[in-house]
């Protein structure tokens, strides 16, 4: 069914690559207008012969630059927050500086995009998305300390923005990816000593037995974009592959 996202207007952060990416085109194919932002404006610009897609830099960590870009926004439907990092190591190869830029990223950028979107999305009711992952509250997995803590805020940010705007017409959700096949684990899979056997790893833990596509990721979102799930609020869906039964 194609045209669930007529007439709606759309904010997509890191959507140069990967998860963003996919879901910036995903919902412009559905006939959303979507600003596509990341700081990588070389890819970002590889998206713009889409239709009804433009883009523009966004650093998610630049608090002015996030206020100047609401500033433009006189009525908005969705917000999708994908922009995120993931640290590798125990909570003893978590330095203070590994900590705090996770935590600026992951969460802090969410909390400011959607403080300062939130007003023009009031106008015509919207739906919030936020990227968490099932490696927060709903599972544990080694080597994952800092990225698990600020991915188990997100859902708390996001349950708790829920609630208070459940009745202004504001919907917030988060999609929990398992492991999903993108540039972002491509590096991580090149640093590790043996890539292929990583490479392995990363498979055989998913019950499914292979890797998630942002495509996959994408079409969740789109249906929690839509009005399909306009009942849908305060909730993690897990995309998992099955690594959370």
């Amino acid at each position: 069914m194609a045209g669930r996202l007529e007439g709606k207007t759309a904010i997509v952060t890191a959507a140069a690559q990967g998860i963003g990416r996919a879901t910036a085109i995903a919902l412009a194919r559905e006939g959303a207008s979507v600003l596509a932002t990341d700081i990588n404006t070389t890819l970002l610009g590889e998206i713009e012969a889409e239709e009804r897609i433009t883009t523009t830099r966004l650093d998610v960590l630049d608090p002015g630059a996030i206020a100047a870009l609401a500033a433009e926004q006189h009525a908005l439907n969705i917000l999708v927050n994908v922009a995120g990092y993931v640290h590798h190591g125990t909570i003893m190869g978590c330095e203070e500086e590994d900590f705090d830029f996770s935590l600026n990223l992951n969460v802090r950028s969410m909390y400011r995009t959607i403080r300062a979107f939130l007003p023009a999305m009031q106008k015509r009711g919207g739906s919030i998305v936020n990227v968490a992952s099932v490696c927060s509250s709903l599972k544990g997995l080694p080597n994952r300390f800092v990225y698990g803590t600020t991915k188990a805020a997100v859902i708390g940010l996001t349950k708790s923005v829920a609630a208070d705007y459940v009745g202004h017409g504001i919907r917030c959700n988060a999609i929990a990816p398992g492991t999903v096949q993108s540039p972002s684990l491509d590096q991580r899979i090149a640093a590790f000593p043996d890539p292929e056997q990583a490479r392995k790893e990363f498979i055989a833990r998913q019950p499914m037995g292979r890797l998630g596509t942002p495509e996959e990721v994408a079409a969740l979102a789109v249906y929690l974009a839509s009005d399909e799930s306009v009942y849908v609020t305060g909730q993690v869906i897990a995309i998992d592959g099955g690594i959370t039964i």
